[in-house]
């Protein structure tokens, strides 16, 4: 909450968070409006968890409801996505997964980033495999943060286009969208570049390309 305050200069319509527990279990608060909404969201319906990836989001696909505030799942449940950008294929992507009986509860296009990762992940490949796997198909400009529930204490981030930061601390680590939510935690901090995947865990950070290589 602190480093979605921090973005507050950006102007938002809502905004949610998603965490995991020491139970593997993953949790969504999201609301509509300002912070303070999903404040007392949190308040009302409290949530713990040792990992997550949070958003505050600019309508740009689907109008400024709860609904279609970020974070958003897949099919499961076990995989989220926030995401910064347009996807400009997201039509027929939508079309196709639909076709493979995903179903669609929001408007945005990000959602279609969460059933596409669950696509993959069927074919009995690992996360990240999945993630590439997906990140190939979409055509845009995307910053995206995703978690899994399956993959403990694990956060992706993708590049292609608007800003990624990832800052390193002590056995801690951070993504943002811009430096002022890390700061408090850390002042080393690095941009990913364009075309570059971040795979984080409570260990260390690796960067790759789209296709794998370091």
């Amino acid at each position: 909450i602190d480093g979605l305050r921090k973005l507050e200069y950006r102007g938002y319509d809502s905004a949610g968070i998603a965490v995991v527990n020491e139970r593997h279990e993953l949790e969504i608060r999201r609301a509509e409006g300002k912070l303070r909404n999903l404040e007392e969201t949190i308040r009302l319906s409290p949530l713990d968890g040792t990992y997550g990836i949070g958003h505050t989001r600019w309508a740009t696909h689907g109008r400024p409801t709860e609904e279609n505030a970020h974070p958003h799942r897949d099919c499961t449940g076990r995989v989220v996505v926030v995401h910064n950008g347009i996807i400009e294929n997201y039509i027929q992507l939508k079309e196709r997964l639909k076709k493979s009986d995903h179903p669609f509860v929001t408007e945005t296009d990000t959602e279609i980033m969460a059933h596409l990762i669950e696509e993959y992940l069927k074919q009995d490949v690992t996360f990240e495999q999945a993630v590439r796997s997906a990140v190939s198909e979409l055509r845009g400009i995307f910053a995206l943060s995703i978690i899994h529930a399956d993959e403990p204490d694990t956060i992706i981030a993708v590049r292609q286009g608007p800003p990624v930061v990832v800052g390193l601390g002590d056995r801690e680590f951070f993504v943002a969208s811009d430096i002022p939510p890390i700061l408090q935690h850390t002042r080393d901090v690095f941009f990913l570049g364009d075309g570059e995947i971040a795979i984080i865990n409570k260990e260390a950070v690796r960067v790759t390309d789209f296709e794998g290589n370091s």
